[in-house]
């Protein structure tokens, strides 16, 4: 069983202050942590027990990343929204990307961090590097999960990375939801077409 080998960390912070050329009440903070690790299944072998690395890896890197990212939106109860994603390189499989991201290993530890107990959205992809890691989010709390104006995207690239031998793990969250969201949501929409939460007419 082997630790991960972290190569690199990147940061991104992202604040939304104007759109729809309109200024935000509040500007919108949109925050990743990445690591750059080395594939601990990178072999030209077919490897059918991952659970050995995924049980190491995965909680090295959750200690690594839910504490740089729940800092650099200001704090747990900042934090509205989150999400997760794991790159892996051209030479390596979907399965080692997701492998390291869906484990409650990784998943507990930001679910605990940010106080919230909703799933997280993910992406699980490969690329060479500097191609995009996109993390999709939502609301953090499952109450609020139907929020429509919590579904947003973090998108951002590393120029070095992944190189054809490593995977990249990051975590992104959310300060609030769109700036000027106003398409409704789920209940709205129930209402209009006369059903309920269960898909039955309303009475």
């Amino acid at each position: 069983m082997r630790t991960a080998h972290i190569r690199k960390i990147v940061d991104y912070i992202e604040d939304i202050i104007i759109e729809g050329n309109r200024n935000a009440p509040e500007p919108l903070r949109m925050v990743a942590s990445a690591a750059v690790i080395k594939n601990p299944w990178y072999s030209e072998n077919f490897i059918e027990n991952l659970q050995p690395e995924i049980s190491s890896h995965a909680k090295t890197l959750g200690d690594c990343l839910v504490p740089r990212v729940v800092a650099l939106a200001g704090g747990a109860e900042k934090i509205e929204a989150f999400g997760k994603a794991a790159i892996v390189g051209i030479d390596g499989e979907i399965e080692h990307a997701a492998g390291l991201i869906h484990t409650l290993y990784f998943g507990n530890a930001f679910r605990t961090a940010t106080q919230g107990d909703s799933f997280l959205l993910f992406t699980n992809t490969r690329t060479g590097p500097g191609g995009n890691i996109t993390i999709p989010m939502k609301h953090k709390s499952n109450e609020q999960g139907g929020s429509r104006a919590h579904y947003l995207t973090l998108e951002f690239s590393i120029s070095d990375a992944p190189a054809s031998n490593e995977i990249i793990v990051a975590l992104a969250a959310s300060t609030g939801g769109r700036v000027h969201h106003r398409i409704g949501n789920r209940a709205n929409d129930m209402r209009e077409m006369g059903v309920d939460q269960t898909g039955k007419p309303l009475k």
